[in-house]
């Protein structure tokens, strides 16, 4: 792939994970050749590729748009979670290092603050818990659980599902980091893995039990709100 191609993926990939290209929208190449900076060509590469992740589907006339997925969809990508970051938390309690949990605690406390900001800082919450997640996967030490897991945790539904928790469900997701912190500490590979199944299922009913009013959030232009 040329640089340009994969300048225009990164960019669109970026639009659509963050919400700034919404569910259905229609993605136009003269449109996001303009945006990326880029000629036609590799706008195409860069969509045949997001239609490979998932994120791009396109119509019967040859038309692509952000992908919009069904409720159903979205439950397979959070049992697949579920099963992939269940089996890295077990290796990575396993594995545990001092040096990590300390990151991780102090990561946590990051998060603490940012749910306890009057509103909720959802932004900083989505960083540090990314981050959060990201040092599991590093403790955990396997290059294909990493592989499997980027396609999955860097979806829209991720953002938009912590964009609609309220300061209970921000609560709740950071007392379970604090249950898998209790189960590193201890070196517990089944405790860590039951934590971290359940933490993923919680957050796929949470973006099931508000699925009706997701669909037409954080359009261009639209401040982010809790």
């Amino acid at each position: 792939m040329s640089r340009a191609s994969d300048r225009a993926y990164n960019m669109i990939r970026e639009m659509i994970v963050s919400g700034e290209l919404a569910p259905g929208d229609q993605l136009g190449e003269e449109a996001l050749a303009e945006k990326c900076g880029v000629s036609r060509t590799p706008i195409r590469d860069a969509l045949r590729r997001l239609e490979s992740d998932l994120l791009v589907s396109r119509s019967e006339s040859q038309r692509s748009f952000v992908a919009d997925w069904s409720l159903d969809d979205i439950g397979d990508v959070f049992e697949l979670r579920a099963m992939l970051e269940g089996h890295a938390a077990r290796r990575a309690a396993e594995r545990m290092n001092d040096d990590t949990l300390k990151q991780l605690r102090a990561c946590n406390a990051s998060l603490k603050k940012a749910i306890a900001a009057n509103p909720p800082d959802v932004d900083r919450f989505l960083e540090r818990n990314r981050e959060f997640h990201n040092l599991i996967l590093q403790v955990a030490a396997s290059r294909r659980l990493v592989s499997l897991l980027a396609s999955l945790i860097e979806q829209p539904v991720v953002w938009r599902t912590a964009h609609h928790y309220g300061a209970d469900e921000l609560r709740r997701s950071c007392g379970e980091h604090e249950e898998l912190l209790s189960a590193f500490a201890r070196r517990d590979g089944s405790w860590a893995e039951a934590i971290m199944s359940g933490h993923i299922r919680r957050a796929f009913h949470a973006y099931a039990d508000a699925h009706r009013g997701l669909t037409a959030i954080d359009k261009p232009g639209r401040k982010r709100t809790a």
